[in-house]
């Protein structure tokens, strides 16, 4: 065993050694080699991450003359995507499902593209037609069926929408009569009973056929005949065309009803061929990368990683169902690839440093994270020197103890907490920016670019360009302004919505993200405000509530937050909801005992959370709060 380590002094090694397991000075010491990192590129290198072009910005890596449309010619569409994975894996496990306390079991390739052929034939007969104005809906948890019944579609060029429990039964309803959907897919039958209200009220007069994946008892089929629609068990015709609608994706927006985003073949390839090509020469998927699903397949960012791996014949696993078990599903599992929102990184990094609890350890853990931190920004990445056995491989064995890439969006991302996750994990953590008109990402961290604050340069199959937000002081002439994307992973449009398509698209093509960027020095991208995400308070103080929310959600005991304001009212208003697993432990620690409620109840123990944000000066703003209120069960306030 050689453990690569940089030079200490005697001291620190007086602490750290006696704690190796096994140690012996003299059995040990002739195992050990004391070596300086290689410094693969200076630290205080710049790397050029992106060039200009006409006004706007591209990638620097790949063909300056065109944007990236497509990485293989053989996989230019969702379907080829598949087909391709499945030749090259010759077989082998695609999708992955685990029971309680057991190992995962895995259909193969050929298995899931039998059955979505099975399952397509099946809507066919059902009288769908093979057209990309055919919607077919999805409402189910992530599952090798979803994943099913999605290649079922495509093999037969029709189109997903799918659905999910967060958008509430008026967005579902919506839904399905904006999109005429006809037959919805659902894993549960609680499911099935949502969407038969809706019928049985006459609200989705379209809907006509449901398909379950789980089991159903014949009450069910009893109640949807009485109301027209037929229930069953889940038990052909040409590959669609790149330009062909692919998945229709409704966005919850902030007001009014859901947007249903059209995305194409076209839309889906080039934007996973951007990754492809940004990370190919540092970290390319293999035929034997395993990636853990659990974030919704109903948002673009899961579905696009996803695509990745089952392009390059590698395997899908599926969590239980319960986040709460997911750790335990990544030891199982040993994922390769892991696609992670901020937050559930923000509750690892507290985790981690809330069980250094003394002044000692906690300054072993930074000073082991700063000396690993030192060789990312040399370009070394890595998971076996001496700081991952003293410290870090208990964290790695956590996720599976396999773990090669972490991909994060979707969310704002702390620079602290992605600095310590890159040395504290020993694996490349990529940040990535986008919305679901441009597919996924238009932004992603170039190899090689460790430093953090910042979301990356545009990917190879898009330009970025920043235009002037005059009522807010943002002009393109500073580097400054509303992120605008064009390229082949831009959406088609709003479904039926020619008045919002407008407002995103503009006459040449530029998507408006409404998010407000700046250039940095190296050509990324730095996101630093939201374009309609901004109000101005009685006293004429301009307020950005997602800053807000961003630091408060900082907070361990704190799950989710809303922050609010009014132009007649002088004051902010926060709806916080605790997190009921972190709480009770949280608020022991601090002298405060009881349930999860009576923890809610007590004015003092509700509001410790606000005042323990690792941010002084939102400390003190929160310390001027004028009052407080817990919800009452089905009350406004």
């Amino acid at each position: 065993v050689v453990y690569r380590v940089s030079i200490l002094p005697p001291t620190i090694w007086v602490l750290i050694l006696p704690t190796l397991e096994g140690w012996n000075t003299e059995s040990t010491l002739s195992l050990v080699r004391f070596e300086l990192p290689i410094c693969r590129q200076p630290a205080d290198t710049e790397i050029a991450c992106s060039i200009s072009w006409n006004g706007a910005r591209r990638s620097v890596i790949g063909d300056n003359t065109h944007l990236l449309t497509h990485y293989y010619d053989d996989a230019r569409t969702m379907y080829e995507v598949f087909r391709r994975g499945f030749n090259i894996s010759e077989n082998g496990p695609c999708l992955g499902f685990r029971k309680p306390n057991q190992p995962y079991q895995w259909l193969s390739y050929k298995e899931v593209a039998e059955r979505a052929e099975a399952l397509g034939s099946g809507l066919l007969q059902k009288g769908c037609k093979s057209s990309p104005n055919q919607f077919i809906g999805v409402f189910a948890q992530n599952r090798p069926e979803w994943i099913i019944s999605e290649l079922a579609c495509y093999t037969y060029s029709m189109v997903v929408v799918p659905l999910y429990d967060t958008l509430g039964p008026g967005s579902i309803r919506y839904i399905i009569n904006t999109a005429d959907i006809s037959i919805v897919v659902c894993d549960k039958p609680e499911k099935a009973r949502v969407l038969l209200e809706h019928v049985e009220r006459k609200q989705t007069s379209g809907l006509k056929s449901i398909i379950l994946m789980d089991p159903f008892e014949k009450d069910l089929k009893e109640r949807g005949q009485r109301c027209g629609v037929q229930i069953q068990a889940m038990l052909e015709v040409e590959p669609p065309h790149p330009e062909d609608l692919s998945i229709v994706c409704f966005t919850s927006g902030t007001t009014g009803n859901p947007k249903g985003a059209m995305l194409t073949h076209g839309n889906v390839v080039a934007d996973f061929s951007g990754f492809l090509k940004v990370t190919e020469k540092v970290i390319f998927p293999r035929q034997d990368d395993v990636l853990i699903s659990f974030l919704p397949l109903a948002h673009m960012f899961e579905r696009v990683i996803q695509s990745v791996v089952y392009c390059h014949g590698g395997r899908i696993g599926f969590f239980q169902g319960d986040i709460r078990l997911l750790s335990d599903d990544m030891k199982a599992l040993r994922p390769t690839i892991f696609p992670v929102v901020p937050r559930l990184l923000n509750r690892m990094y507290d985790k981690i440093f809330s069980q250094a609890d003394t002044p000692v350890k906690r300054w072993l853990l930074e000073f082991a994270a700063n000396r690993k931190k030192a060789e990312v920004q040399s370009g070394i990445v890595r998971n076996d020197s001496v700081w991952d056995i003293l410290f870090f491989n208990k964290i790695q064995a956590s996720l599976g103890g396999c773990v090669r890439m972490i991909v994060t969006g979707a969310a704002p991302a702390s620079p602290t907490v992605l600095g310590f996750l890159r040395a504290a994990l020993g694996c490349q953590v990529y940040e990535g920016y986008g919305q679901t008109e441009c597919t996924a990402g238009c932004t992603f961290t170039t190899p090689g670019d460790w430093t953090s604050g910042h979301v990356g340069a545009p990917l190879p199959c898009n330009f970025i360009k920043l235009v002037d937000v005059e009522e807010l002081n943002y002009f393109s002439s500073k580097g400054e302004g509303e992120i605008c994307v064009k390229g082949p992973n831009v959406f088609k449009g709003y479904l039926k919505d020619k008045e919002r398509t407008a407002e995103a698209l503009d006459k040449d093509g530029w998507l408006h993200t409404g998010d407000i960027g700046k250039w940095l020095s190296n050509g990324t991208l730095k996101i630093i405000d939201r374009k309609k995400h901004i109000f101005k308070l009685a006293q004429g103080e301009y307020i950005a509530p997602e800053k807000i929310e961003n630091i408060y959600i900082r907070s361990e005991p704190v799950s989710q937050i809303y922050v609010h304001g009014d132009s007649l009212q002088a004051f902010l208003v926060g709806i916080v909801v605790p997190d009921a697993e972190v709480m009770p432990g949280w608020a022991k620690k601090r002298g405060f005992h009881g349930t999860f409620t009576d923890l809610c109840s007590n004015e003092v123990c509700a509001l410790l959370p606000m005042l323990s944000s690792p941010n002084t000066q939102v400390q003190c703003s929160f310390s001027k709060i004028i009052k407080w209120k817990k919800p009452e069960e089905a009350s406004v306030i």
